[in-house]
């Protein structure tokens, strides 16, 4: 039994690549200094033990394998000691590659926007169907109730997320998982931390295109002019697009897109009926299908699977209801992702009803203020804005509000956002919270001032 040490095990994808290994059969530890839920208690289901801190003890005597995660920099206590006794050290992502994606179909969703909920749609098609996939999620799948696992199938899905490998290996990780079947939801700007600007996110797409086999499959956007630009750059595999008079096409049947057609070459094939709503989940799950049927999932039996499907939570998650109040919960932390939600949510609920956006700043990319301008236009949507000014960032606010076509409050304080939230809120409102962070428990602060209203 190989002893494995992860640093930064308590990301989400490094936390999913230890459960897997450990399910391989490895001995696995790892060390992290945010060592909390739901991660750490995953990992400790699991038996995998957990330094929280990085003093190099944890490295005497030497595991077999070092692999460090992307957040350890040099200067890492950890880091310089592997460095300078030539301990054996590897990114996690070529680990992944070397010991499990190199002789498995890897199914691979990529995009800016959209990744998980699809990573998500697609191995739940895939395991309704008998196939068993083993998977690696950026996020707590609600069919499964954890981020990742092994099996025997030869069929692995996995989010290709494009931020970056490691600090010696500035690709992004995707590059490493030579997928067969590759999704690719959209291409945007975004990790302005990593990423100069959109043409160097499209150069590591690309060369994560190039790494496709002939018989594999690359399923698109037609409209998706970024997407055209990096194919173009050169391809080898197949191509398959999604719209209209494209190989396929989704039609939402109700407005909340709760129920949708397939269209395959141009015919109607089925329906799917489902819990989810919004045109981004529609669109979402046109390409599981796509992707499924690829290996050999019939679209039929594909969208039956999906009835069933329950999204990762923080997707338009209903964390409570007071009084008439619903409280929601989503990880949008991009304009698009702002827009696509509030839409979904409008949608849902129609246009008489009230809709109170509540918006943290928190993302890399958001705290540099790179979409601050698309932030107000994507808000447009809701009724009422409230955004939290951070600390941390070198932007105010109030540059949001000042554009915000509906009333918009905003406060450095979590406390008296909470307030102002509450003061607003009436019956039959919904109120949408949106950070990639915890926001302070804003939650559950504006759900019990609620039930004491």
């Amino acid at each position: 039994m190989k002893h494995i040490h992860i640093l930064g095990v308590c990301g989400t994808f490094m936390g999913g690549l230890a459960i897997i290994a450990k399910q391989m059969g490895y001995r696995v530890t790892g060390s992290d200094t945010n060592v909390y839920p739901p991660m750490s208690t995953f990992l400790q289901e699991h038996n995998i033990e957990i330094i929280p801190h990085f003093e190099v003890s944890q490295l005497q005597p030497a595991p077999d394998m070092v692999i460090i995660g992307n957040a350890m920099k040099r200067g890492n206590p950890c880091v310089e000691y592997v460095l300078e006794n030539r301990l054996p050290y590897m990114s996690g992502p070529q680990w992944l590659h070397d010991n499990l994606l190199c002789n498995r179909w890897v199914l691979a969703v990529s995009g800016t926007h959209g990744k998980t909920t699809t990573t998500g749609m697609l191995t739940w098609i895939l395991e309704q169907n008998g196939l068993n996939p083993g998977f690696l999620i950026g996020g707590i799948a609600g069919n499964f109730g954890m981020s990742s696992r092994f099996t025997d199938s030869p069929y692995f899905v996995i989010e290709a997320d494009e931020y970056d490998t490691a600090f010696f290996d500035k690709r992004s990780k995707f590059v490493h998982y030579n997928p067969k079947t590759l999704i690719i939801n959209n291409i945007g700007f975004d990790h302005a931390d990593i990423f100069d600007d959109l043409k160097a996110i499209q150069r590591q797409f690309h060369h994560m295109i190039r790494t496709i086999p002939p018989s594999g499959r690359i399923l698109s956007v037609a409209t998706e002019q970024s997407v055209k630009e990096t194919l173009d750059m050169g391809c080898w595999s197949e191509k398959q697009f999604l719209g209209k008079e494209q190989e396929w096409n989704a039609e939402r049947i109700t407005n909340d897109c709760s129920r949708f057609a397939v269209f395959h070459l141009g015919e109607k094939v089925a329906e799917v009926h489902w819990d989810i709503v919004g045109q981004h989940n529609m669109h979402n799950a046109l390409m599981a299908i796509a992707a499924a049927y690829h290996a050999g999932v019939k679209i039929e039996d594909a969208c039956r699977a999906l009835a069933t499907f329950v999204n990762a939570k923080r997707r338009l998650e209903v964390k409570g209801e007071v009084g008439g109040v619903t409280v929601y919960d989503d990880f949008a932390h991009h304009p698009a992702e702002i827009q696509a939600t509030l839409t979904a949510l409008r949608d849902k609920v129609g246009g008489g009803v009230r809709i109170l956006a509540v918006l943290e700043p928190r993302s890399n990319t958001m705290k540099m203020g790179v979409h601050k301008d698309e932030i107000a236009p994507a808000l447009v949507r809701s009724d009422y804005v409230f955004l939290l000014q951070p600390d941390n960032i070198p932007w105010e606010v109030v540059e949001i509000a000042n554009k915000c076509v509906q009333p918009t409050k905003w406060t450095a304080d979590l406390d008296k956002l909470v307030d102002f939230v509450v003061q607003e809120a009436q019956p039959t409102d919904h109120i949408l919270v949106m950070s990639n962070g915890s926001f302070g428990g804003i939650h559950q602060k504006i759900l019990d001032k609620l039930a004491n209203k």
